[in-house]
């Protein structure tokens, strides 16, 4: 494929920092998006599969034992992703699991609850999502709120912040092999395996996944009041997690969760390297 030209919009959003996110996700997004299979193929995939999910949806809903199969919708997702999903979405996939775990370990860790269990999922390459499931990925992530319990609100942001279990994405450290065959993008990747996911999820374990994003409002409420800052709870596009919704617009609340993390991740990053940047020196010292 032919290298593309970025048309004036896409120059201005490479430079444009006014929303925190590292420079490395904007590359990656702005190269992903600019894909012409991207605004060729992806409308097709949404508008048949779109109508599918929906036929899926109502057929997990009747009255018929319930299944699930998650072991081998992991490892055909991995397959796909490792052929034909470009290498700039899988990194992006990859990343989105490490700021997603950087997230919640920092509320876990700022929360003063030590019988919370941290997470550990940070994989490094598509093998690795095998085991670092996306089934895990949701059942972590609501875990952790039902652990954490109750959230009593802070009226001062907290002195000290505790960056234990926090890992700084290295994109040196993610390592996806590029091949010919990688010309789907993101969203169109996306739009082809959602109606699989309905499929081989038990009806609840799919709702709540497609629910989860909601609970994005509530993490920024609660660092928003750690760190002193209100203003978090607008890069959360998806709110008011009580409202359970069906999969109506999808493939946008799916997108619009990848970029709240990558907001929140970014905004926490300029916090942390500040105040670990005196520790680091001193250990080098010694």
């Amino acid at each position: 494929m032919a290298k593309q030209q970025y048309s004036a919009l896409l120059k201005a959003l490479a430079v444009d920092n006014s929303i925190p996110i590292e420079q490395a996700a904007v590359d990656l997004w702005l190269k992903d998006v600019n894909n012409p299979l991207r605004w060729l193929v992806r409308p097709l995939f949404q508008a048949f599969f779109v109508l599918l999910l929906h036929l899926v949806w109502l057929f997990k809903r009747l009255p018929l034992p319930q299944f699930s199969a998650h072991g081998p919708l992991q490892k055909l997702i991995c397959w796909f992703c490792r052929h034909f999903v470009s290498r700039e979405a899988n990194l992006l996939i990859l990343r989105h699991y490490a700021t997603e775990s950087n997230i919640l370990n920092f509320i876990i860790d700022n929360t003063g609850k030590d019988a919370v269990t941290p997470l550990a999922l940070y994989p490094k390459t598509i093998e690795d999502m095998k085991y670092a499931s996306f089934v895990e990925h949701d059942q972590c992530l609501f875990s952790a709120f039902a652990e954490l319990g109750h959230w009593q609100r802070l009226e001062s942001p907290k002195q000290t912040l505790n960056w234990t279990h926090w890992q700084p994405v290295n994109m040196d450290d993610f390592r996806v092999e590029k091949r010919w065959t990688q010309f789907l993008d993101f969203e169109s990747a996306h739009a082809l395996f959602m109606c699989l996911f309905c499929l081989l999820l038990k009806k609840d374990e799919y709702r709540d996944a497609i629910n989860g994003f909601n609970l994005d409002q509530s993490m920024a409420v609660r660092i928003g009041q750690m760190i002193g800052d209100p203003t978090l709870t607008e890069m959360a596009y998806n709110k008011h997690p009580l409202y359970l919704v069906g999969p109506w617009n999808l493939g946008q609340r799916f997108l619009m969760h990848g970029f709240f993390t990558e907001y929140m991740y970014a905004r926490l990053e300029q916090l942390r390297e500040p105040q670990t940047a005196p520790q680091c020196a001193e250990e080098k010292a010694e």
